[in-house]
């Protein structure tokens, strides 16, 4: 199961990112590393990863701000932090952050990779995200392929439909955070880009509009929910 399994690791630390990423490869994890907060939240917006490894303290964006970041368009996605700190204080912000654990350095290899297991376990981790067929109500969908089966035959979504559908996906039945999504998606949330996202909304919600417990709801002063009756 762990080829299929990929991690996004921040660590701006070279030396220990690189000997982590080379460790958890010979697991036979997929892991991608990224030296700072900034470079990590890119790389988590552009690819498909099933669980998260961030330090704490980083330059460019923190791990807690991150994580922060990251939970605001995935719900879901396990988050491992990472610090040189043991302060309680810490523990909590990350836990009330959405963390599923933490990890205080020095740490030994295996102590790490008993972790990662244990939160892989315990939670729901799909292994093909991005490559499976998904349900959308009686919709096909494969995010992969940017590719929905509807009656009338099979449509191609643009890469912003697919990025949006594929964050409403993840979050069903959840709240998507409007500016989360255009930092994550437009790279900012400004008022020209939100226009933009709008007109994205509105075609997603004409396609989808085949099967008629499917709804792309409106949350006003927050963002939208996608719900399947």
């Amino acid at each position: 199961m762990n080829n299929q399994i990929r991690i996004l690791l921040a660590e701006d630390d070279l030396n220990l990112g690189q000997l982590l990423q080379t460790f958890l490869a010979s697991k036979g994890f997929n892991v991608s590393l990224a030296q700072n907060g900034k470079i990590a939240f890119e790389k988590f917006n552009k690819g498909q990863y099933n669980f998260c490894i961030f330090d704490v303290m980083m330059p460019e964006m923190d791990g807690f701000t991150l994580a922060k970041e990251i939970r605001e368009i995935d719900k879901k996605i396990p988050i491992l932090f990472l610090t040189a700190k043991a302060m309680k204080e810490d523990k909590l912000e990350g836990f009330s952050l959405g963390a599923d654990d933490y990890l205080t350095k020095p740490f030994a290899m295996e102590e790490l990779l008993a972790r990662i297991n244990a939160i892989l376990r315990r939670t729901t981790t799909p292994s093909n995200d991005g490559q499976a067929i998904v349900n959308v109500g009686a919709i096909k969908y494969e995010p992969e392929s940017r590719i929905l089966h509807l009656q009338n035959g099979v449509k191609k979504l643009t890469t912003k439909e697919n990025q949006l559908l594929q964050l409403l996906v993840k979050n069903q039945n959840e709240i998507l955070d409007r500016h989360a999504t255009l930092r994550a998606i437009w790279g900012d949330d400004n008022y020209f880009n939100g226009r933009s996202m709008d007109v994205y909304i509105a075609k997603l919600r004409k396609v989808l509009k085949e099967d008629t417990s499917v709804e792309i709801m409106n949350v006003h002063g927050k963002g939208f929910k996608l719900i399947i009756k």
